[in-house]
C-alpha cells in the first residue's frame, strides 16, 4: 500500500526553501530562519527526510575547474516502442557513468538525456557504443554541445506565505 506523504504547512515549506538556498547552514541557523525554536525545527527537518521530501545534501561542484570536460544534451527516439523497450534503455541509462541526467517525454522524441563527457570524440565515442548495443533499440538520435550554462536553479516550491 503506498504511503501518503504529509501534508506541508508553511513551516515545512519554509525548511525546505531554507535548505534548497544554503543546505550547509546549522540546525541552529535554519530554526532562526523559519522562525521555530530548535528542538521543533529538528523534529520536522526529520519528517521531512524521512517522508522522501529532503532526497540528500550535495555540493555543486564546478567541475571545469577540475577538468575540461563538454556538456551534451541528447534527444534519443527508440525503433521500439513496448514497455520492455523502454524498460531495457532506462536500466542501461543507468550503468553509464556519462549520463548524469535522463528524461522519458512524452511526443516525438522518446528521451532527453544529459551527458558530460571529456570532450567531442569521448561523446562520439559513447553514442557509437550505444548504437551498437542491438538491445537498446536506438533509431536515431540527435546530439546539442552546450556552450554556455546561462540558468541552473533547484525545483521550485509553493509560494510561501507571509
Amino acid at each position: 500500500m503506498p504511503t501518503v506523504a504529509p501534508k506541508l504547512d508553511q513551516y515545512d515549506l519554509a525548511i525546505l526553501h531554507a535548505l534548497q538556498q544554503d543546505g550547509r547552514m546549522t540546525k541552529v541557523a535554519l530554526a532562526e530562519r523559519v522562525n521555530l525554536s530548535p528542538s521543533p525545527c529538528w523534529e520536522r527537518l526529520k519528517k521531512l527526510e524521512s517522508a522522501g521530501f529532503i532526497t540528500g545534501y550535495t555540493a555543486q561542484v564546478d567541475i571545469r575547474k577540475i577538468a575540461p570536460v563538454t556538456e551534451v544534451l541528447v534527444q534519443i527516439t527508440l525503433s521500439g516502442h513496448r514497455a520492455e523497450d523502454f524498460r531495457t534503455f532506462e536500466t542501461a541509462m543507468q550503468d553509464r557513468a556519462e549520463v548524469r541526467g535522463a528524461w522519458a517525454l512524452g511526443g516525438g522524441v522518446d528521451y532527453i538525456l544529459r551527458l558530460v563527457v571529456s570532450d567531442v570524440d569521448a561523446y562520439q565515442r559513447l553514442m557509437d557504443d550505444l548504437l551498437a548495443d542491438d538491445r537498446l533499440g536506438i533509431e536515431k538520435y540527435f546530439g546539442y554541445i552546450v556552450t554556455k550554462t546561462i540558468k541552473t536553479a533547484p525545483d521550485p516550491l509553493p509560494p510561501l506565505k507571509g
